[in-house]
This record gives C-alpha cells, structure tokens and sequence, in this order.
C-alpha cells in the first residue's frame, strides 16, 4: 500500500515526536516501506547543527539509529532554508515530490487559540499535498 514514508522532525524537540515517530515506525514495518526523515533547519548556527553540513550529519545519525531500532530501511534529507518557520511546509511538500513518498507522517500539536487564526503546518500541509498525509497528536 506505501512504500516510501516522508517523516518531518524537529531535531531540536524529538520528545515531542514520540508518538509520530513510533507511528511512521509502525507503518513502515506493516508495508515494508523506506522511510525518509526530513530535517528542515536554517543556515545560521542553530540547535542542532553550528553548520548546515552539522546539521546534515545530525539528521543522518538519527535517521539510521531510528532505522536500527525499527529494521527499516531509513534516509536522511537534510533542508537548509532561509526562515525554516515560514518555508516549512514548501520544504515538505517538495521533498515529498522530489522524494516520491507516498505518505508524510507528520507530528502536530495541541490545538490552541492561535489556530482560530492561523491554520497548523500538518494542517497547511494535509490540504496541499497531492499524497495521503497522517498528522498525529
């Protein structure tokens, strides 16, 4: 049914993505399918990498220590963007593209007062992409 999983993750908040990435994990088991973890950052020195080539590196550990820990196929694509907050969502939908996913699994958040205003990433994302998207709170 899938075959190539997009994951986003926020390497500077992991422990907020527990139950997203166990459900990316999960899926990927039940279809035999790849998973790419895309990690958008910026170009100045930031949380997880002082470098975007840190940054890089970064992603790809995790990504193969999530492989070993689940059996998956894994891959890293690390996004460097000018403002990661605003070009989130281009980023995601055009790894995907780029990618050939067949499903994002993507973490969301609590809904707030904010959001009677402003409409989520996972939301912004589920509406715009041409593949199925699971958003997970």
């Amino acid at each position: 049914m899938y075959t190539n999983l997009l994951v986003p993750v926020d390497l500077s908040h992991l422990e907020r993505m527990d139950k997203a990435l166990s459900t990316a994990a999960k899926l990927a088991q039940t279809f035999d399918a790849s998973v790419t973890y895309l990690g958008v950052g910026s170009g100045s020195p930031s949380g997880p990498g002082r470098t975007p080539e840190e940054f890089g590196e970064h992603l790809k550990r995790f990504a193969r220590g999530e492989g070993e820990k689940h059996g998956l196929e894994t891959n890293a694509h690390p996004v460097i963007v000018h403002d990661p907050a605003v070009e989130l969502d281009h980023a995601i939908l055009q790894a995907a593209q780029d990618g050939n996913a067949d499903l994002i699994v993507m973490a969301s958040h609590v809904p707030g007062i904010p959001d009677h205003f402003f409409s989520s990433h996972g939301g912004k994302v589920a509406t715009r992409a041409g593949i199925s998207v699971f958003v997970v709170r």
